[in-house]
């Protein structure tokens, strides 16, 4: 008896240490999972006792597929450079050579008509580096995050016991795009992305007053991206604009655990408009995108100005409705063991949503057949999520 009594309070002793434990000891996920593995992680390790595990777990996997999907929709629906190079040409047959029909650069991210002549083509370098800082309007950074469980007395005004989940979230690209005029009035082009993404946050329980640190956990993934093959047609050329059609298919080169690629094929169909006049250029874009986060329609406009012979300005508004955009929220229900007591979850919804991008930016034809472009994206809407103001550069040169 005493052996069993010692094995006992040993075994007691042990649970007394476990359960004192600091709670990031007890989970805390390692840094070589996936990016989905964190995440799920993260939103379904909890510690608020609600007494309900069935509409707990539903919450906790209906916030992680909205926030995966948001994700997805960020990368997907991120803007790649303009195909159509920063040169603009077309074949003089009166001279019996290529000479430069646009006063502008164009602008960064918005197609332009014109189509180089065969034989013409340009490459060009990219770097964006976006730190998304909100979800649906919701903050995401540390000291505020984002309530995911709470339960509250009806007549106190503060929960008694809640969680909240603070996410750290950055997405470098580097992409290489290349485009060449093939028979006067078709482009063909490819772009290339090479992301790195990096993850890290904490869940923190605060019971009563006392804070402890729930679950914590980080991810990097880096890899290829989705490329993107474009092609475009003019079939209505005027001096210096014109109406164009084309189609960018994105492959599913990129990794979908770590969120690097949508798994998908993806199609976007194209109607492009421009009309220039010496230093001013004005474009339009109509679109219809079929797989993917990306699916849905959209538009965009730019304005592009020579401000002289080597340096254009722009402004981009780039508008995308998406068919399946989930959207986070929270709803209360009653406890059902603890009278008087009320638990907030989060909800997520499905259905349409818009985003809307401004791009501000400037071109600069620093030497010969080179050009040195800076950007800076903001978000205009608050569906899914939100990086605060990305800066752009990029370097171009055409042959």
């Amino acid at each position: 008896m005493s052996r069993v009594a010692t094995a006992t309070r040993r075994l007691a002793v042990i649970c007394a240490v476990v359960l004192t434990l600091p709670r990031s000891a007890l989970a805390q996920a390692q840094s070589e999972a996936t990016v989905s593995d964190v995440v799920t992680f993260l939103l379904t390790n909890q510690a608020v006792a609600t007494g309900d595990f069935e509409k707990d777990r539903a919450a906790a996997v209906a916030a992680r597929d909205s926030l995966a999907e948001a994700l997805s929709v960020a990368l997907a629906t991120t803007p790649m450079a303009s195909s159509s190079g920063g040169f603009a040409y077309r074949f003089n047959s009166e001279l019996g050579t290529v000479e430069r029909i646009s006063e502008t650069f164009g602008p960064a991210f918005v197609e332009r008509a014109l189509v180089p002549p065969a034989g013409r083509f340009s490459v060009a370098v990219s770097l964006r580096d976006m730190r998304f800082n909100e979800l649906d309007g919701l903050p995401l950074g540390e000291g505020s995050g984002i309530l995911t469980v709470a339960n509250r007395f009806r007549d106190e005004p503060a929960p008694f016991d809640q969680e909240t989940l603070a996410l750290n979230l950055r997405a470098s690209t580097v992409t290489v795009t290349a485009s060449a005029g093939v028979g006067g009035r078709v482009e063909i082009g490819a772009a290339v992305p090479f992301v790195r993404l990096r993850l890290d946050g904490a869940r923190t329980n605060v019971y009563r007053g006392q804070t402890f640190i729930q679950a914590s956990g980080d991810a990097t993934a880096a890899g290829l991206g989705d490329i993107a093959i474009r092609a475009k047609f003019q079939p209505i050329a005027i001096a210096a604009g014109g109406v164009s059609v084309g189609a960018d298919l994105r492959l599913p080169t990129g990794r979908e655990e770590d969120f690097l690629g949508s798994g998908e094929y993806t199609l976007r169909l194209l109607l492009i408009g421009s009309a220039e006049s010496g230093p001013f250029a004005v474009h339009a874009n109509g679109s219809l995108t079929r797989g993917g986060a990306a699916e849905g329609f959209g538009g965009a406009t730019a304005v592009s100005v020579a401000v002289n012979s080597r340096v254009t300005v722009s402004g981009e508004m780039l508008i995308d409705r998406l068919n399946a955009l989930h959207q986070i929220g929270t709803a209360l229900s009653v406890h059902p063991t603890i009278a008087g007591v009320e638990t907030t979850r989060l909800t997520s919804e499905a259905g349409a949503g818009t985003r809307v991008l401004a791009v501000a930016g400037v071109r600069w034809n620093f030497s010969g057949p080179w050009l040195l472009g800076g950007q800076v994206l903001w978000p205009m809407t608050e569906r899914g999520l939100s990086a605060r103001p990305s800066p752009i550069l990029a370097i171009e040169r055409a042959w």
